[in-house]
């Protein structure tokens, strides 16, 4: 499955889409240029239990990475990865 990003000057995604429609979806948006707030996942029906979920936050994780930036985890399901992943501390915002 193929995780996309889109992203314009302060917010942007990573979603999962079949024939232009939204099947999965993790938002962000910046706290200036250094921090990255994880705010709103969401995966339809079909796809649940199957790991998009994880795959979306892995995503942002390895973009944050790749910025240098940190990230903090307002979603509850992206706070309940980063607690469960001793794999993401190096992103948090501690």
């Amino acid at each position: 499955m193929e995780i996309k990003h889109r992203e314009n000057t302060h917010k942007g995604s990573f979603y999962v889409e079949e024939d232009n429609i939204l099947l999965a979806e993790i938002t962000y948006s910046f706290a200036g240029s250094d921090k990255l707030i994880l705010d709103h996942t969401i995966v339809c029906k079909p796809l649940k239990g199957m790991g998009i979920g994880n795959m979306l936050v892995e995503a942002a994780v390895s973009y944050s990475r790749d910025k240098s930036i940190k990230v903090i985890p307002l979603c509850p399901f992206a706070k309940t990865v980063f607690e469960k992943n001793p794999a993401y501390q190096d992103v948090l915002l501690k």
